[in-house]
Order: structure tokens, then C-alpha cells, then sequence
């Protein structure tokens, strides 16, 4: 599962600490809270999380003025919880720009499915496939398939690929492959860093020799040329 940072809002410190442990037990470990909306406008502000869960009924300031303030100037998904189930009150909510409803009481499993279809629909995982001239690489099992036949990759080259793969189309710099692989502190690792693309040519190209798809800027870095692209 990727990382995404919840904000979960509600005046009900019960409620809350609930929402906390709902989210926890499904391996959403980076919350943050409020407990009223003068207070989750500055966290939403300062921690930028990916999704809201808001509270609609809030002494003071209620959920739909905290989800006007953001409407102004932001897109983040945010899913409202309310104890009235009424329909004028989902519209109302829906118009400013809710991303989903959930009426109180509610069932664990529905908000998460709830949670999960927002977060699946405003970030869609990046594809995991990288097609090459000669080959495939699949990211998220560490291999590569050429002429019908699988290559594991080892730690360091999925590392070196991965980066290579952000940047696509561009020179990535040795000193930036060499600190992806090494760390800070990379200073003399150049010659391991050649081995490590020496090794991931091999895997990758149909000719490691004369490379297509991993190729060389001269004094410069490398660059990753997807299927299509010319050397």
C-alpha cells in the first residue's frame, strides 16, 4: 500500500480516537487530527494531507465551512461524515465539492472501501511496467522479461532503475546514481556504479555491448530510453 497522510476531523474526542484505530488497523499509519475547524484548516494548511475525513457537525465552524475555505484554493479528496442522513445535506455537501458522503452510524469496512475508491481514483498507482526496446521491467516484482525468459534484478539495480526510470528521456548524473545506490557519501564508488550498469545492460538489452535503451552520456551520466524513444 502507498503512504498517504489522513487528516480525520471531528469534535467528538471519542469519535476521533475511534477513526484513528479504524484507520491503523488497515496499515494507515500517517494520521494527523483535529477536533474543530479553525483548528483543521491550520493542520491542513501545514501538513497538506492527501485525504480529508470531515466532520459535517461542529460546534463553531461546521464541515461545510471548512470545506468551503479549502475549495478556494485546493483539490484535496475530502469524504464528510454527518450524523443527519438528509438528502439536502449530502447535495449541499456534494455542490461545494465533496468527494463522498458517509452518513453516521457507519461501518468500519464501508468507510475504508469508501477511503481507498477516493484515494485509488485521485492518485492511480504509477504504472509498474517499464517497456524497453527489447524488454520489459516490472517494478513490482524486481524483474526483467527478454526473449520469453524472467531475470531477477538485485536490490541495487531496481534502486539505479528506479531513478533512472523518474527521469526518463533525461541525463541522470553519476554523482546522483552513485548516491542512489551508495548513499551520501559516495565519493569513489564510480567504478561500482559501472558494474552495477554493466550488470543491468546485460539483463536489459538485446545487445549490452552497443545499448539502446541504457545509454551513456559522456562525462556526464546515463539515460533511460523507453520503447520508441531513440538513443
Amino acid at each position: 500500500m502507498m503512504e498517504y497522510k489522513i487528516l480525520l476531523v471531528d469534535d467528538d474526542r471519542d469519535l476521533l480516537e475511534m477513526l484513528c484505530s479504524i484507520f491503523r488497523r488497515a496499515d494507515y499509519t500517517d494520521l494527523v487530527t483535529a477536533s474543530s475547524g479553525p483548528e483543521a484548516l491550520q493542520v491542513w494548511r501545514e501538513q497538506q494531507p492527501a485525504l480529508i475525513v470531515l466532520d459535517v457537525m461542529m460546534p463553531g465552524m461546521d464541515g461545510f465551512e471548512v470545506l468551503r475555505e479549502i475549495r478556494r484554493t485546493s483539490r484535496v479528496p475530502v469524504l464528510m461524515l454527518t450524523a443527519r442522513g438528509e438528502a439536502e445535506d449530502r447535495i449541499e455537501g456534494l455542490e461545494i465539492g465533496a468527494d463522498d458522503y458517509l452518513p453516521k452510524p457507519f461501518l468500519p469496512k464501508e468507510l475504508l472501501l469508501r477511503v481507498g475508491a477516493i484515494l485509488h481514483r485521485t492518485y492511480p498507482e504509477p504504472n509498474r511496467r517499464v517497456e524497453l526496446a527489447t524488454s520489459t521491467v516490472d517494478l513490482e516484482k524486481a524483474e526483467v522479461w527478454k526473449d520469453g525468459e524472467r531475470t531477477p534484478l538485485t536490490a541495487k539495480e531496481l534502486q539505479l532503475f528506479e531513478k533512472l526510470y523518474e527521469n526518463a528521456g533525461r541525463i541522470v548524473t553519476t554523482g546522483i546514481l552513485c548516491e542512489t545506490i551508495c548513499g551520501e557519501f559516495w565519493q569513489g564508488y564510480e567504478s561500482t556504479l559501472s558494474t552495477h550498469i554493466r550488470h543491468l545492460r546485460e539483463k536489459i538489452e538485446a545487445n549490452p555491448s552497443k545499448p539502446v535503451s541504457l545509454v551513456t552520456a559522456k562525462g556526464l551520466g546515463y539515460r533511460l530510453n523507453l520503447k520508441g524513444a531513440k538513443s
